[in-house]
């Protein structure tokens, strides 16, 4: 349900049936809401949208280069800090963190260590005691579960404490946590060189019109309370 659009129904109908009725008060009280709740729905859809002759309006679309450094500045000041990348590194004792490199490795082809190895027992002085035998091909068989047994040693030591706390001292190194600051910095940059002032307006149009709604109703009901307080007071 649109909160701007009833409010503004409401307090339309109350000015109306005011007027028709010659209730002054409930006259006054719709009108103060609708002034309210009109100016406060103006004032949401002039951060969206341009408005002829109204100075200011449409001010997201226009700051958005403003924007895009104001959010790069956010990311990297308040997310990707070289103490939160250190904290990123460990956990919460304060220990080297176990990095789990175990997806990697199973994605990554270790047929080339294999054929290293058989290149190598060729070039070997058992070179001529395998070609009685058949040569490579003879090795081939022993392929796949060379890669599996592969796997599963480099994965142990990749799960190892020693790898883990060296792997660390190394990424906590400054040249290194700088240098993933600048990745970061590069990433963040291009895509918001890829922003547009629409997209730009219509990312923190998503983000907040809905709860700016809320301004509407409660200019609405505000505007609405000091209409009977005037009129009330015009009485007296």
């Amino acid at each position: 349900m649109n909160k701007s659009l009833i409010t503004n129904f409401i307090a339309l109908a109350c000015t109306l049936a005011g007027y028709v009725s010659e209730q002054h008060i409930l006259f006054t009280l719709g009108l103060f809401a609708l002034s309210g709740a009109i100016t406060n729905w103006l004032a949401v859809h002039m951060l969206f949208e341009k408005v002829p002759l109204l100075y200011g309006s449409g001010v997201i679309p226009a700051r958005f280069e403003e924007f895009k450094i104001a959010i790069k500045h956010l990311m990297m000041e308040q997310f990707f800090t070289e103490d939160n990348i250190d904290r990123f590194l460990s956990d919460s004792s304060g220990k080297a963190s176990t990095i789990n490199l175990s997806p990697v490795i199973d994605k990554v082809d270790l047929s080339p260590a294999f054929d290293s190895l058989v290149s190598v027992i060729e070039n070997s002085s058992f070179g001529g005691m395998l070609a009685m035998v058949g040569g490579s091909e003879a090795l081939q068989p022993m392929r796949e579960p060379f890669i599996e047994k592969m796997k599963l040693s480099v994965q142990e030591i990749t799960e190892s404490e020693q790898f883990n706390t060296l792997l660390r001292e190394e990424l906590e190194q400054p040249d290194i946590i700088s240098g993933m600051r600048n990745k970061v910095s590069d990433i963040i940059e291009k895509r918001l060189n890829e922003l547009t002032p629409q997209l730009v307006k219509e990312i923190v149009q998503e983000m907040i019109k809905k709860h700016l709604g809320w301004l509407v109703v409660w200019g609405g009901i505000f505007g609405g309370a000091i209409g009977v307080i005037a009129a009330l007071t015009n009485n007296f």
